[in-house]
């Protein structure tokens, strides 16, 4: 997964200006980002459902592929349209996350649960500081050469995989509905669907930073996609720190529900500060707050989402509050870049009212969750 996201963050800070060359403006920006997630949320049920039927492994193996070919087309697009067919192909396989967690499920105990999904985390920060270090150097030589080294990077990603990734031992096959209807069939459990709603409002807030940021920065202080990617290299090393040091720690000390709920307070002031931040110490005092919110609230609300299910069918639960994220990735960049050509600070008004919502829908969650080894095996409401 580290590989994996070191791609993703190569192309998070390119992208933007990528498609800007072919005179993309917010709106189309969203556009672009909304077609990568409208892939994911179709998909991350039907990969997480398939993990749980024939194995995490194989599953895995096909999406590392699929994610290699799709930055290579990304890497070789000459329109908008080569541009947002390819990041379809991407986002189609980078649903893999839900098989990740899952696996991490499967072979961690329930006590150490949200530690081992603050190293899947911290996953993320690793990627996204080594990602946009490489994109930013790379990208003088020219837009597509560092979706081209992400391409590489993820073809061999695929033969380390082959080599070393193994079954767990603890994975139990399930059986279900796959797709759309297995979905909806997750959410008729009130903690599933409560989790899922928290991950969407989540979600949609941090897809408008996201989305936009990059073009904040152009328009409030003329920087390339260089100064941007090192920003965004300083902001990971940040939740890098918090996820991989001390969520073991944090999560100690605080229950998952805690950490969800202190987490997206950060993130709310976080954004409601960004539209203010006319300098540099301003604007990273914002990015301060919104990274250390995140940092803590994510693995957190993962970890009482691995819980809400039996391992028959942790993939399928991983799937549908994978799937919540990828919906909030599909509505969130639209609604962000005609916000942005409307008002640049729009998209962090409406990101900092969605983390407000989140928090008050996750002030219902239960504490902790006892891992349920059976389907009947009660838990908290």
């Amino acid at each position: 997964m580290v590989v994996d996201l070191i791609g993703f963050g190569i192309v998070m800070p390119v992208l933007p200006f990528y498609a800007e060359s072919y005179g993309a403006d917010g709106m189309t920006l969203g556009l672009i980002t909304t077609a990568y997630a409208a892939a994911q949320f179709a998909c991350a049920p039907l990969w997480g459902r398939l993990s749980d039927r024939i194995g995490r492994r194989p599953v895995m193996l096909v999406t590392v592929a699929g994610t290699a070919a799709g930055l290579l087309a990304l890497g070789l697009a000459d329109s908008i349209a080569a541009i947002v067919a390819a990041r379809l192909l991407g986002g189609a396989f980078a649903a893999n996350l839900s098989v990740a967690s899952a696996y991490i499920a499967d072979v961690t105990p329930a006590q150490e649960r949200t530690r081992w999904m603050g190293l899947l985390g911290a996953s993320f920060g690793v990627g996204f500081v080594l990602g946009p270090a490489i994109g930013g150097a790379l990208a003088p030589w020219g837009y597509h050469v560092p979706l081209l080294v992400a391409a590489g990077l993820a073809g061999l990603n695929w033969i380390h995989a082959l080599v070393s990734l193994r079954e767990p031992a603890t994975h139990a096959g399930g059986a279900g509905e796959t797709g759309a209807l297995g979905r909806l069939g997750e959410l008729r459990d009130p903690l599933v669907r409560r989790l899922c709603l928290v991950n969407l409002l989540f979600s949609l807030g941090v897809a408008q930073l996201e989305a936009m940021f990059a073009f904040f920065m152009m328009r409030r202080f003329g920087w390339d996609a260089r100064a941007v990617a090192f920003l965004l290299v300083g902001m990971a090393v940040l939740m890098g720190a918090i996820q991989g040091g001390g969520m073991k720690a944090l999560s100690a000390r605080f229950a998952d529900r805690s950490l969800v709920l202190l987490g997206s307070a950060l993130l709310a002031l976080g954004f409601f500060a960004l539209p203010g931040a006319s300098s540099l110490p301003l604007l990273l005092g914002a990015l301060g707050l919104a990274a250390v919110g995140r940092a803590g609230a994510q693995p957190a609300l993962m970890s009482l989402a691995s819980l809400a299910a039996p391992p028959e069918r942790r993939g399928a639960v991983m799937g549908a509050f994978q799937s919540a994220a990828s919906l909030a990735r599909v509505l969130g960049p639209l609604a962000a870049g005609w916000l942005f050509d409307r008002t640049i600070g729009g998209p962090f008004v409406l990101a900092g009212a969605l983390l407000t919502a989140a928090l008050a829908v996750a002030w219902g969650l239960p504490d902790r969750l006892a891992a349920p080894e059976t389907v009947g095996e009660p838990r908290p409401a």
